[in-house]
């Protein structure tokens, strides 16, 4: 299970970097390695790791300024390693959105627990359970009681944005904007309601009295729950 998640180790010690990627390497995890500030965020924007390890100190930077950065557009999972056991240091690296913190020398074990726990919430966090529909985010794969629907990229994308506003009217511009719009393409005005149609036509057990995607006239579509 473990085997598909991909950890970020951004530690300058280069013994202890590489003593846990070993380490994690062999519980099944793939491993990258960073030693700098710099290094760590070409990495972190790459996109594709579900955790990372991070050494407060650091050659170019501290751990709480690539804290801070990384928050600014990612909800990935952090846990600060430190050399520096002090409450402020603990709280400030709270305060900036880390998931966890201990301070050096640690366990490997309870490190290991410590991962364990975040890494599964993690998975939960990604799953959407609406109806008779199940959303995998971490696959992008979406289920109709328990059989998967083929969907394209872009109603993926619909289906994730209407269920994120669930109850609540979106309007046709507001999807064109979120959906179309920011990939720079070309639309018309029947975009929209082509889209929502295939859509429906693959999650609803009857597209003539859709149960969750309606329309509401006028104004746009709302996701009924």
């Amino acid at each position: 299970m473990m085997g598909k998640y991909k950890i970020l180790i951004i530690e300058d010690d280069s013994d202890l970097r590489e003593g846990l990627s070993f380490s994690f390497s062999s519980d099944g995890y793939d491993v990258l390695e960073a030693g700098t500030k710099t290094e760590g965020l070409r990495e972190i924007e790459k996109g594709g790791c579900d955790l990372v390890l991070l050494d407060c100190n650091l050659p170019d930077g501290t751990g709480f300024e690539l804290c801070k950065e990384v928050r600014g557009y990612s909800n990935i999972p952090i846990i600060m390693l430190t050399a520096r056991d002090t409450e402020m240091d603990e709280i400030k690296a709270l305060e900036l959105g880390v998931n966890d913190y201990l301070s050096k020398p640690f366990s490997l074990g309870v490190l290991k627990a410590r991962m364990k726990r975040i890494l599964q919430g993690k998975e939960e966090a990604e799953k959407i359970v609406t109806g008779a529909l199940k959303i995998d985010q971490s696959t992008c794969k979406v289920y109709k009681r328990g059989e998967e629907i083929s969907l394209s990229k872009l109603e993926y994308r619909l289906l994730l944005y209407l269920i994120e506003n669930k109850n609540h009217i979106l309007s046709k511009e507001q999807i064109l904007e979120r959906i179309w719009d920011s990939d720079g393409r070309y639309v018309d005005n029947n975009t929209v309601s082509v889209n929502i149609s295939r859509l429906r036509a693959k999650i609803e057990d009857d597209i003539s009295k859709p149960k969750w995607i309606q329309t509401v006239h006028g104004i746009g579509y709302i996701w009924k729950e």
